[in-house]
C-alpha cells in the first residue's frame, strides 16, 4: 500500500526499531514546552483569530471560523414564530443525543422529571461514539482523585476552573461504577480487576477502556438505558434558537425538522445544552477526527441568548490523526497506541520525542519535525511522521494489537496496511473544543438562568489543554450533574411568557457594530460540496 519513497523510510524505521524500543527520549522542561507551543501550536497563530465586537465576550478573540458563526444572522425571524403554539412541553429539554445529553436525560428522568432529548441526527451520532482510548478514574490503591487533579491541572496549563476540575476527578470513580452497573463491558483481568493504562500526562495508570471501542461501548449502553426508560427522543430535529421567558430565563427552544423543514416550539422549565464540539468547522484547514454534526451549535445558541464563553480561543489538535491513506485522512489514531508502547519516529527512523507528552506538546513536536526540521514523510496529500506500531508487539508480545486495539488494526487493514508489521503515518487532527460555555459547579451558565451545559460544549473543565480519557469522563460526570441540577431546579420553576426578544436585540447589536454578513447560524451540518 505504501509508495516507494515511504518504503525507503520504513526500512530506516525497521533498522532502528530494537534500539528505539529500549531508548526513551527525555521529557521536555517546562521552558522548552512553552517555547515549542508558542512557535508551532495552532492556538498561537494570531492571524487565525478574530476579536468579537458584539455579545457577552466582546473584545475576546476566537477562531475566525467560530467568530463568523457567533456574529451571524439567526435562522429564526422572531416575528414569524408563533410561540403560543407549543408542540412539546417538558420539565427538562436536553439538546444533543451524545454521551453528555444521554447521561443528563437519564439522571433527570431518575429524579422524576418529564424529560425529552432533541438531536439533529440520531441518538448516538456524536463524538462520544468516536472516542477510542478510554476514560480516566483514580480508583486503584496507588492513585487518588488528588493525584488525578494535579495531573489534569498541570496538563491544562493551570487554567482549569478549580471547582469544575474538583468535581471531575472526585466523581470519577463513581462514574466508572455507574457505567459498569449500567452494563459497560470494561477490560478486566481474569479475577475481575479492571485493566488500566497510562495516557499522555498521567502519573498513574488510570485509563479504563473497552479495547479501543471505549466510546462506542459507553454510548451503546447509555442509548439502551434511554430507550429502556422510554425517554422521548426527537431525532433529525435541530435546535436553531433558544427561547427565553419574559424574565430572561431559558425556557425552551425553536426546533427545525431537518427533513421536512417544519418549525416546532419546545417549552421547558430548564434546558440542557449538550451539543458537543466544533471539529467540523475545520479550523485553520485542519482535518478532523470529529463526528459529522460537530459544528459548535451549542456555543452559538448559548452566546446569542447571553451566555458567556470561556477559553473559546483554545482547541485540541490530537497529535495522531491518520495522514495516509487519503480515505481515512484525519481519522483518530487513539493515544492508547502510544500508551501500549508505540513511539513517534521521523523519516530517518529517529524517535524525536517522549511518547507520552501531553497532547498539545506532542502535536507541536510533530509539526516542528515536519516543518523546521524537515524530517516528515511526504504523502500525495500532505506530510506526516511514523507511529511505529510493530513496536507494541516487540514490547508486549504477539497478539497484543489484535487484543487491545482491534479497531485500529481493522481500520488500516482495510487499506492493505498491517499495523502489526508496518508503522502508520500520522499528523495532528482537530479533535476537541477545550473552550465552551462558562458554567458554575451546578452546571448552570453564569449569565443565563435555567440554562445548563454538559460535555464538550462546556469551557473551563480542562483549562487550555485536555488529557486523554478526561473527555469521556466529563460527559458522564457533568452530564449526570446537569441532569440532576436541571431536574431539581425544574421542580420550582414557573415559566413566564415565551419570547425571542434576545434574537432581535442581538441583531440590533450587530447592526450598531457595523457587522454585515450573509452567514446564518447555527451551521447545523458541514458543507463538503466541491466549488466549481
Amino acid at each position: 500500500m505504501y509508495l516507494n519513497e515511504m518504503l525507503e523510510s520504513i526500512r530506516k524505521v525497521e533498522a532502528k526499531r530494537a534500539e528505539n524500543a529500549v531508548l526513551e527520549p527525555r521529557r521536555m522542561t517546562a521552558e522548552e514546552k512553552e517555547t515549542l507551543l508558542a512557535t508551532y501550536h495552532p492556538d498561537y497563530k494570531q492571524e487565525e483569530f478574530a476579536v468579537l465586537t458584539v455579545g457577552p465576550n466582546k473584545g475576546d478573540k476566537v477562531p475566525t471560523e467560530l467568530a463568523a458563526l457567533l456574529q451571524a444572522n439567526s435562522r429564526v425571524k422572531p416575528e414569524e414564530i408563533d410561540l403560543s403554539k407549543v408542540d412539546y412541553d417538558v420539565d427538562v429539554l436536553v439538546i444533543g443525543g451524545g454521551g453528555a445529553g444521554s447521561s443528563a436525560a437519564i439522571e433527570a428522568h431518575q429524579n422524576g422529571a418529564k424529560v425529552m432529548i432533541v438531536t439533529k441526527l440520531r441518538i448516538g451520532d456524536a463524538n462520544t461514539m468516536m472516542a477510542e482510548g478510554g476514560i480516566q478514574a483514580a480508583d486503584k490503591p496507588n492513585d487518588s482523585p488528588a493525584i488525578h487533579y494535579l495531573d489534569a491541572f498541570g496538563g491544562g496549563h493551570f487554567a482549569a476552573k478549580p471547582e469544575l476540575l474538583y468535581r471531575l476527578v472526585s466523581e470519577a470513580p463513581d462514574a466508572i461504577k455507574w457505567l459498569s452497573e449500567l452494563g459497560v463491558e470494561f477490560d478486566k483481568m481474569p479475577d475481575g480487576t479492571m485493566v488500566t493504562t497510562h495516557g499522555g500526562g498521567t502519573s498513574r495508570k488510570r485509563m479504563h477502556a473497552a479495547k479501543d471501542y471505549s466510546g462506542a461501548e459507553i454510548m451503546r449502553t447509555l442509548r439502551d438505558e434511554v430507550l429502556n426508560r422510554e425517554i422521548p427522543v426527537v431525532d433529525f430535529t435541530a435546535a436553531i434558537e433558544l427561547i427565553l421567558d419574559e424574565n430572561g430565563r431559558a425556557a425552551g427552544a425553536v426546533l427545525l425538522n431537518m427533513e421536512t423543514k417544519e418549525i416546532l416550539v419546545a417549552r421547558a422549565k430548564t434546558v440542557v445544552i449538550a451539543t458537543g464540539g466544533a471539529g467540523r468547522l475545520h479550523y485553520q484547514g485542519f482535518p478532523t477526527s470529529n463526528h459529522y454534526g460537530a459544528t459548535a451549535d451549542g456555543l452559538v445558541l448559548g452566546y446569542r441568548a447571553g451566555a458567556k464563553l470561556l477559553y473559546a480561543d483554545t482547541l485540541q489538535y490530537h497529535p495522531t490523526g491518520a495522514a495516509y491513506p487519503e480515505q481515512i485522512f484525519g481519522a483518530l489514531v487513539t493515544e492508547k497506541v502510544r500508551s501500549l508502547g508505540a513511539k513517534l519516529i521521523n523519516c530517518d527512523g529517529e524517535a524525536f520525542m517522549h511518547p507520552l507528552e501531553t497532547r498539545d506538546v506532542s502535536a507541536a513536536s510533530i509539526i516542528r519535525e515536519c516543518s523546521t526540521h524537515g524530517k516528515g514523510v511526504k504523502t500525495p496529500d500532505g506530510i506526516g511522521v511514523w507511529l511505529d506500531t510493530p513496536m507494541i508487539e516487540l514490547k508486549n508480545g504477539e497478539g497484543t494489537i489484535e487484543k487491545r486495539i482491534p479497531a485500529m488494526m481493522r481500520m488500516f487493514g482495510k487499506y492493505g496496511i498491517d499495523i502489526r508489521k508496518e508503522p502508520i503515518l500520522v499528523y495532528p487532527t482537530l479533535h476537541y473544543q477545550n473552550g465552551g460555555l462558562d458554567i458554575g459547579p451546578d452546571c448552570m451558565t453564569t449569565c443565563v438562568e435555567n440554562l445548563f451545559v454538559a460535555g464538550e460544549a462546556v469551557g473551563g473543565i480542562h483549562g487550555r489543554n485536555r488529557l486523554m480519557g478526561n473527555s469521556l469522563l466529563d460527559i458522564i460526570v457533568f452530564g449526570r450533574d446537569a441532569g440532576k441540577s436541571a431536574s431539581a431546579r425544574a421542580k420550582d420553576v414557573t415559566v413566564g411568557a415565551l419570547t425571542l426578544d434576545h434574537v432581535t436585540k442581538f441583531a440590533s447589536e450587530m447592526k450598531d457594530a457595523g457587522i454585515e454578513t450573509d452567514v446564518v447560524s447555527p451551521k447545523l451540518l458541514p458543507n463538503y460540496t466541491r466549488k466549481v
